[in-house]
């Protein structure tokens, strides 16, 4: 029985490239009880390396929330699996816009403390209370209500990208920093404004709806599907898109584009670009906005150090970082201070 990738991502790249198959990039969640989040895991990974599904799955008590990808001709099994499982049936998938063959190239399956991890210790708050969700035309009305405060509960990276018009976007590393700071910015409207969310696929907001209703906010709205699901019906109804620039997203695309706007600069020069990149160099691996001119003059690496890094043979490079754990330096997503022109 196989719980495990046997391939690499290199391999799976060359495999994915001889196939030539067309391939579904979407996303889902589900906020549900799940008794045995290992077995249900297991479950989900056998059944879906069958199917040739590629993603990144969690899987916690509190439910599930899945980016992925996988053959377009293997779609209808997928949803039919999906269908039968009591509470995945007809969970809303969010299929992305711009589709890409390598967006994911692993199967990974991961036991979670929660989906979306916020920080809480708190029992009485249940995530299941939340806010009401609208549609794209609905949410279209109600930000332009000058009795609404739209709030991105996205972090600062994805933010800087693409946001929408008049929303306030919290300059946050983590999706729990943003749920004291704005409840604290806003503890004087909980009666009488409409709370507006948006995120990129809707978690996040669910989760935050239902904590500041907890919090005594009365009138809590979210963006059903976020900017992805946003998107989609804006293009199949002729609305009119509020969105601007970008909607950054978690797999090798870094991002989406919404609009022709490009709102965020070249981390290195300061130009107009908003095209994610992580360093080249491993050990470092940072996420930043890199232009195309700069990453050929820097080797797509965040500063020199890094370029003199990469110069040296692969055993050097793996001995250097022998050792080290650099996680918190690879998500200060672009506030390093070698980066010039971060705003």
């Amino acid at each position: 029985m196989q719980l495990y990738n046997t391939l690499s991502a290199k391999e799976r790249e060359a495999l994915l490239e001889q196939a030539g198959d067309d391939r579904l990039t979407l996303s889902f969640y589900k906020y549900a009880k799940i008794g045995n989040p290992k077995i249900f895991r297991n479950h989900l990974f056998i059944s879906w390396n069958d199917m040739e599904v590629l993603g990144r799955i969690y899987v916690a008590h509190e439910g599930i929330n899945g980016q992925l990808s996988l053959p377009a001709k293997n779609f209808d099994v997928f949803k039919d699996f999906l269908d039968g499982i009591y509470f995945l049936k007809d969970v809303r998938l969010n299929i992305a816009i711009e589709q890409n063959l390598k967006s994911f190239l692993k199967l990974k399956v991961k036991i979670r403390n929660k989906i979306v991890a916020d920080g809480l210790n708190d029992d009485t708050f249940d995530v299941t209370n939340k806010g009401v969700h609208v549609d794209a035309s609905t949410f279209n009305d109600l930000i332009e209500d000058p009795e609404t405060i739209l709030v991105d509960m996205r972090n600062h990276y994805e933010s800087e990208i693409g946001h929408f018009k008049g929303a306030i976007t919290p300059d946050v590393d983590t999706f729990r920093d943003s749920l004291d700071i704005i409840e604290e910015d806003l503890k004087e409207h909980k009666e009488d404004k409409k709370l507006v969310m948006y995120c990129t696929g809707g978690i996040r907001c669910e989760k935050a709806s239902a904590y500041y209703k907890h919090k005594g906010f009365k009138n809590v709205f979210q963006l059903e599907g976020g900017i992805i699901e946003y998107a989609r019906q804006v293009e199949d109804q002729g609305l009119e898109n509020k969105f601007i620039g970008k909607n950054f997203v978690f797999d090798h695309r870094r991002g989406e584009r919404i609009s022709e706007e490009i709102i965020a600069h070249c981390h290195q020069c300061g130009n107009p670009c908003d095209n994610h990149i992580n360093c080249a160099n491993e050990a470092c691996h940072l996420l930043f906005i890199q232009c195309y001119d700069c990453a050929g003059k820097m080797q797509h690496c965040c500063g020199d150090e890094c370029v003199a890094i990469i110069q040296l043979s692969y055993e050097k490079q793996k001995e250097l970082r022998s050792g080290t754990h650099n996680s918190n330096k690879i998500f200060r997503k672009g506030r390093s201070e070698k980066l010039k022109f971060k705003q």
